[in-house]
């Protein structure tokens, strides 16, 4: 791609434009360097808080050097598409122990092929302005460093939470980036943090999984836990988990900046099967067929039927004691996974303390 100076910025006007025709909220344009973060990530591998997720730490310096990972690549661009549904009833479906709680960004369709096909889309736009050139999509598909990226990209600051945090969208949206070898001209990364003296969402966490501002430990955290890890999640954490069966949002509802958050106008966006206010027994029934069915195109595939029957057996566990919990878990009792007959006895167990200390 041979432009002029001032062509190479009317291209990235352009591409701005393009990705919020597609459906983004907001594009930047960086560089390369990811300076600090790449020794922030250092520091948080070495202590282990990234858990089982060995990937975290695969792939040598490529994760932190876009220009490694592409080779080639001279700039990235980095969208956000905001995911939020009108009525998320976020609030009270944990203040109901008996519902189960869905984090707000799985309820609808699975966002990577969403994304990836806008990414795809908006590389073609730019194919048919200014010719053939090299690039390639990224939507939390490879090792990429993609918060750090839109920080640098100006749409917003990594806060306390760990999340990117944008004022005048809060933080519920999804991210991709498109690698390019274009030398656009790149925007300022977003100076300074505005979480000031804010611990909201330190203080929040079920598990405590914050060690401190900006440092999260995987090990404790509830998304981990649930979606990420394939073990038996540890006893003493259970009953913090509460009706939280994929993923946790806790850090996200107590931020002020998402005051700001906008309602998301992607249709596949919207939950689907009556998940955002399903009762944890009735999940729980669900056939593997039927979990398989209903859960197609959704990111709740991927933690699987088993860890699915786990993370609902800790639900129930911590659930007031009635007739359809218990009914529930007997029915699982003697599943053929000794991972979810241990939850489910542990469940059990749960209530039977409960219903002596009621007695007594």
């Amino acid at each position: 791609m041979s432009l002029s100076t001032q062509e190479l910025a009317t291209l990235a006007q352009s591409i701005k434009e393009w990705g919020r025709e597609l459906g983004f909220q907001q594009v930047g344009i960086s560089g390369v360097e990811l300076g600090e973060h790449e020794a922030h990530l250092q520091r948080w591998l070495d202590a282990g808080y990234q858990g089982e997720m060995d990937y975290m730490a695969a792939h040598g310096s490529k994760r932190s050097h876009p220009d490694e990972l592409v080779p080639g690549t001279l700039r990235v661009i980095s969208l956000r598409m905001d995911y939020l549904a009108g009525d998320t009833r976020m609030a009270q479906v944990l203040g109901q122990p008996e519902k189960a709680y869905v984090s707000r960004y799985a309820l609808g369709r699975d966002y990577h092929k969403l994304i990836r096909k806008r990414l795809q889309q908006l590389a073609e736009r730019i194919e048919q302005a200014v010719g053939p050139f090299s690039y390639r999509a990224f939507v939390d598909s490879a090792p990429v460093l993609e918060k750090a990226i839109a920080e640098q990209a100006g749409l917003g600051w990594i806060g306390k939470n760990t999340l990117v945090l944008n004022r005048k969208a809060g933080s519920y949206f999804f991210l991709g980036e498109l690698f390019v070898d274009a030398p656009l001209p790149v925007d300022e990364p977003h100076g300074s943090e505005h979480c000031g003296r804010c611990s909201a969402c330190l203080d929040i966490c079920p598990t405590a999984a914050f060690v401190g501002p900006y440092q999260l430990d995987a090990r404790r955290c509830i998304s981990y836990l649930t979606i990420e890890y394939k073990g038996s999640i540890p006893e003493e954490l259970r009953p913090l988990i509460g009706n939280r069966v994929f993923g946790c949002d806790d850090c996200q509802m107590v931020c002020p900046w998402n005051r700001f958050a906008r309602p998301s106008g992607e249709g596949d966006f919207q939950p689907r099967h009556g998940l955002d206010n399903a009762e944890l027994a009735e999940l729980f029934r669900w056939s593997e067929e039927e979990f398989l069915s209903r859960t197609e195109g959704s990111p709740l595939r991927r933690a699987g039927y088993e860890r699915w029957l786990r993370n609902l057996a800790v639900g129930l566990g911590n659930a007031p004691s009635s007739i359809p919990v218990l009914e529930a878990l007997h029915l699982r009792r003697e599943h053929p996974s000794a991972l979810v007959r241990e939850h489910v006895e542990w469940a059990l167990a749960r209530h039977r303390a409960s219903a002596r200390d009621v007695r007594s």
